[in-house]
């Protein structure tokens, strides 16, 4: 079924990420999973190609173009390559929003460009050891010392959290209000008080640092507040939806190549003597998944207009990124298992996809926190 939301210029785009990852990524993926980070070359590169700071205003050094398509191709594009360890999605799609839509002018001026160019890398720390999902149980805390705020606590599962020059934290400002007394306070690479634990051991996505990070009596400027006191929770809530779209657009890309590998494998692969793909069973299995691709396939491409025009909602994002996720899943383990033994080395693209794509379920927002928005629109 032929796509129709993209144009010209998308395609074009398009070509333009193809180039970049032949040229920049993949030839030293390998060694970054090794190293369990990926090399700053590779952001500043990222920036001098245009990949950064997509719907950032030109006069700050972005594209200054907000449609969501591009962002989907570069999702699209980074998960057929099995490139996730360079989290620009993460950057463009997560935190640039807060920092167009949150900061002031001074603040644009001093973090935009960098932003843009690959000279800062970004993150946001929200995670921590006792809170996931749940904004209630933050407790780093930061309490107003007149000029500035003094910052305690920590978080964890921080992606970027190794490389990141400026961490936007998810801080308890006033003891009162729940998930209604948070903020965020923008911390900078050096900041006195401000460390980082482990880059910790994941089972995929190995290339991808993801960290403790711990701030102790750290003292924030109060230019660094971002948006308004005590409104995290409103912010916070404002950008999950497209959050939650680069999750989903990212497992129906990895969802058809993992369909693709598999049926070019299983047309090659003999067993009792004639190809795989001469077994009933083997062509049941691969027709399930087609089908469930391009239906899934149907309903993002929907969802990835409608985000583009400002039209899609919470609760059709949660139904994206639940769907399509746990889709990912399923193709994977069915696609690993129709590898047979080969599908246990990591030598092949579907071993690595099987890891690499087993968080998709988990970070932003679980599969039953997806259900729970979807109950609650439709039951109350």
């Amino acid at each position: 079924m032929k796509r129709q939301i993209f144009t010209a210029e998308h395609d074009a785009f398009r070509e333009t990420v193809r180039t970049f990852l032949a040229k920049e990524v993949l030839p030293h993926y390998e060694q970054w999973e090794k190293d369990g980070i990926v090399s700053r070359d590779a952001w500043r590169a990222a920036g001098r190609q245009g990949l950064l700071g997509l719907a950032v205003p030109e006069e700050y050094g972005g594209g200054g173009n907000a449609d969501f398509r591009y962002s989907a191709v570069l999702a699209e594009e980074f998960t057929r390559a099995g490139a996730a360890g360079l989290a620009l999605g993460l950057h463009n799609d997560i935190i640039g929003p807060y920092l167009t839509d949150l900061a002031t002018e001074e603040q644009k001026r001093r973090w935009l460009p960098g932003f843009c160019d690959g000279s800062i890398i970004t993150a946001i720390a929200m995670t921590e050891p006792g809170a996931g999902s749940d904004l209630q149980g933050i407790k780093t805390h930061a309490e107003d010392k007149g000029d500035h705020f003094l910052l305690n606590g920590s978080k964890t599962f921080i992606s970027n959290g190794i490389l990141a020059d400026l961490v936007i934290v998810v801080a308890r400002t006033t003891p009162e209000g729940g998930a209604h007394g948070l903020s965020l306070l923008v911390v900078e690479r050096g900041t006195e008080g401000f460390e980082r634990g482990r880059n910790l051991d994941k089972i995929g996505q190995k290339s991808q640092d993801t960290a403790e990070l711990f701030f102790n009596d750290v003292r924030v400027p109060k230019e660094n507040l971002l948006g308004r006191l005590n409104g995290a929770f409103v912010h916070l809530m404002t950008n999950l939806a497209q959050e939650r779209m680069g999750i989903a657009v990212a497992a129906i890309a990895g969802a058809e190549h993992l369909l693709e590998i598999t049926t070019q494998y299983v047309k090659e692969r003999e067993a009792f003597g004639r190809p795989l793909a001469k077994l009933q069973h083997i062509r049941f299995e691969i027709a399930e998944m087609a089908t469930e691709c391009a239906v899934t396939r149907t309903f993002l491409d929907r969802c990835i207009v409608d985000h583009s025009d400002g039209q899609l909602d919470a609760v059709h994002a949660s139904m994206a990124k639940w769907w399509a996720t746990e889709l990912q899943k399923r193709v994977a383990d069915r696609c690993l298992q129709l590898h047979g033994g080969y599908g246990y080395m990591t030598e092949y693209r579907v071993a690595r996809a099987f890891t690499d794509g087993r968080i998709q379920t988990i970070y932003g927002g679980t599969t039953e926190i997806m259900k729970e928005i979807i109950g609650r629109s439709l039951l109350g």
